[in-house]
Formats: C-alpha cells, sequence, structure tokens
C-alpha cells in the first residue's frame, strides 16, 4: 500500500501560499511572496535532497502543476529540474485535459479523493504532494495522508492561504524532527485518528 506525504514549508501562522516567489500566488492580494527563500540553508537542502531520492510519485493539485512546469524544465543549473521533470506526476484537477504539457504527469480521473485512494491500494512507490493547498485539505478530510513533512519557519504572516483551515481538527503525533540554521524547524508529524 502506498503512502501520502505531503511535505510542506508554512509560516508559525500555518500559511502556506507563495513561498517561493513573490509572483508564485498573489490570489487575495497576498503581497508576501518569497517569504520562505531567506530561510535556505544546507540543513533544508540535505532534507529536500533525501526526499527527492526515495522512489515515488508526485501528487499536485492544478495550480502547483501549472506553476511547477512554468518554472522548473527552465532551471537548467538546478539539479532538481532533471528529477521533477523524470518523476511520475499525478494531477488532481477538473479543468486541465489530457495530454498534460510536462512529461510523465497523468491526469487523475473523477473525485481527486477517490482517484488517491485507488491509487493508495496499488503496490508501488509512494506518493508526495508539494504544495497544492486545495488538494492537501481535500485529502486530509477524507483521512488519507499518512505523513506530513512541515517546513515551519519562524515568521508570522498574519494574511494568506492555510494549509489547515479553520474547523477542521487533526491530531498528529511528532515523528522527526532537525532545525535548520536559520531557525526553520522541519518537522515529521504522523496522523492519530480521523480528522474532523
Amino acid at each position: 500500500m502506498a503512502k501520502v506525504t505531503v511535505f510542506n514549508s508554512i509560516t508559525l501562522d500555518g500559511v502556506m501560499q507563495a513561498p517561493g516567489r513573490p509572483d508564485e500566488d498573489p490570489r487575495g492580494g497576498f503581497a508576501h511572496g518569497g517569504w520562505a527563500v531567506p530561510y535556505m540553508d544546507e540543513v533544508m537542502g540535505r532534507v529536500a535532497a533525501r526526499g527527492m531520492e526515495r522512489p515515488g510519485s508526485l501528487l499536485l493539485g492544478r495550480r502547483t502543476y501549472e506553476d511547477f512546469y512554468s518554472f522548473w524544465p527552465h532551471q537548467t543549473d538546478n539539479p532538481f529540474t532533471e528529477v521533477l521533470d523524470s518523476t511520475r506526476k499525478y494531477v488532481a484537477s477538473t479543468t486541465l485535459r489530457e495530454p498534460l504539457p510536462w512529461r510523465n504527469s497523468e491526469l487523475l480521473a473523477g473525485d481527486a479523493g477517490d482517484a488517491v485512494a485507488a491509487l493508495k491500494e496499488q503496490p508501488g512507490d509512494d506518493l508526495t504532494v508539494l504544495g497544492s493547498g486545495e488538494l492537501v485539505r481535500s485529502l486530509m478530510r477524507r483521512d488519507l495522508i499518512d505523513e506530513y513533512v512541515l517546513l515551519i519557519h519562524p515568521l508570522v504572516l498574519g494574511s494568506g492561504r492555510r494549509m489547515f483551515p479553520e474547523g477542521v481538527q487533526v491530531a498528529l503525533r511528532l515523528a522527526g524532527s532537525v532545525t535548520t540554521t536559520t531557525g526553520v524547524l522541519i518537522a515529521t508529524y504522523q496522523p492519530e485518528g480521523a480528522s474532523r
């Protein structure tokens, strides 16, 4: 049975919107894009590289898929580019149509939760969700997430799209942690019981 891991950067107040670039996701007038960049260091790079080395597929929502596709294939001097290009990418979207433009991409048919539940039942590699807030929240409601690797940045933004929506309760158990030189806590959590 495949495991679903969410790997995301968040702030202390739970914001996950636009960590990488100022223009990444300005929805709702969000003006803090690129907030995670000043916190990158060698420790974070090693953790990300270890995650990329494990066999598995990516699970992405439409917005994250389109953003990644517009950026990563053009980064010729970055070691993550070839990994992302070569990795199987499952995409949850009700608006995209096959064929998807990025190599090794497959559109999930029908309800995303049902499709991911079916993928989990198949023998094979694990699935990692990057970004994809709407998809994460959908999988959370269906108790389809087995692990959260959260890069918790020592920053409060006060606004922006959050990973854990208001009203959702998820009990988590800390399975491991490491702190970067810039104060980012990389915490691995596993759910304890069903989400509410």
